[in-house]
């Protein structure tokens, strides 16, 4: 699966080969603190859960997997999408509702990157993928996240645990229906 470029943006499907980028990410305290409370990822964690992680739901030929984001003028990497069936580490796997999920850097907040990173991969995904619905989670507090779900025509559906092999937590729900093919 190619993503094209949008408007601002180019994207790349990420690999073990980008730990680097994964692990730059991670260093700010402010860009954590709705992922774990704004504990930095080591690079030990990097390559010993986030990758292992990543590569168990990457699948290039239905896009999933995470985005690398980029500034097409400056080739700046700010950072990357999620795209993985809803639930993916949990007992019954929403394979027709897929999660997008988002994590960029400080200084990319605020100017729309996010929102038109995640709508642009949601409209390719749309017309060449089978799929029902697009969901995102985020911690209550996260109004920028609750904001870009918003942005992507999502509506709220309910707050609940969310479970997952690295930690239970509370979030909310957002979800919308992707439009029937003629």
């Amino acid at each position: 699966m190619y993503i094209s470029d949008s408007q601002r943006l180019s994207y790349a499907l990420m690999g073990a080969d980008d730990a680097q980028l994964l692990f730059e990410l991670d260093q700010d305290v402010e860009v954590m603190r709705y992922i774990n409370g704004g504990e930095m990822t080591t690079m030990q964690e990097v390559y010993d859960v986030f990758i292992p992680r990543m590569e168990k739901y990457t699948d290039k030929e239905k896009g999933w997997g995470l985005w690398q984001v980029r500034i097409t003028k400056t080739d700046t990497f700010i950072g990357w999408i999620l795209v993985r069936p809803m639930d993916f580490f949990a007992d019954q796997t929403q394979w027709q509702d897929w999660e997008l999920g988002w994590r960029f850097k400080r200084e990319a907040w605020g100017k729309g990157y996010g929102t038109e990173a995640a709508k642009h991969i949601m409209q390719e995904l749309m017309t060449t993928q089978n799929v029902k619905y697009f969901s995102a989670i985020a911690m209550p507090g996260n109004t920028a996240s609750i904001g870009i779900m918003k942005k992507l025509g999502m509506q709220y559906i309910k707050t609940d645990l969310h479970k997952d092999p690295l930690g239970d937590m509370e979030v909310v729900y957002y979800q919308v229906k992707v439009s029937e093919k003629e």
